[in-house]
C-alpha cells in the first residue's frame, strides 16, 4: 500500500506542475485596436486549480491586457478565450503572451506574437 501512497503523490505532483500551454494565438486588428484569441491547454481539476488568466506585454514588460478566465475548464480543453480592444504601442512588432494558472501563478513559458497588419 505504501507504494500506491507514494504513486498518488508523484501524479498528483505532476499534474499541479504543469503550467497553461499556450496552443495557439490569433491577433488581429481592426480600427486601431487589437484582438487576441488565444487556445490554452491545461489540466484544470475544477476550482482548485485551472488556468486563470493570460495577459499580453510588450518585449520590455509592459502589461498591455489581461483577460481573466472566471471559471474552470476541466471538460473543455483545450479553450480559447479573447481579449479586444487593445491598444498596442506604435512601432511594435510582436508582443509577449504568458498564462498563469491559480496554484502555480504564472507560467515563466512566453509566446511570441507577430503583429502584422
Amino acid at each position: 500500500m505504501r507504494w500506491l501512497a507514494i504513486l498518488i503523490s508523484v501524479i498528483g505532483a505532476a499534474a499541479m506542475a504543469d503550467p497553461p500551454e499556450i496552443r495557439a494565438v490569433d491577433a488581429t486588428m481592426s480600427e486601431g485596436t487589437w484582438r487576441f484569441d488565444v487556445t490554452l491547454l491545461h489540466p484544470d481539476s475544477g476550482w482548485d486549480h485551472y488556468a486563470d488568466a493570460w495577459e499580453v506585454r510588450t518585449p520590455d514588460g509592459t502589461l498591455i491586457g489581461t483577460r481573466t478566465l472566471a471559471h474552470p475548464h476541466v471538460n473543455e480543453q483545450p479553450f480559447t478565450r479573447s481579449l479586444g480592444a487593445l491598444k498596442i504601442p506604435a512601432g511594435l512588432d510582436e508582443v509577449i503572451i504568458r498564462a498563469q494558472c491559480s496554484v502555480d501563478g504564472w507560467s515563466a513559458h512566453e509566446t511570441r506574437v507577430p503583429l502584422k497588419n
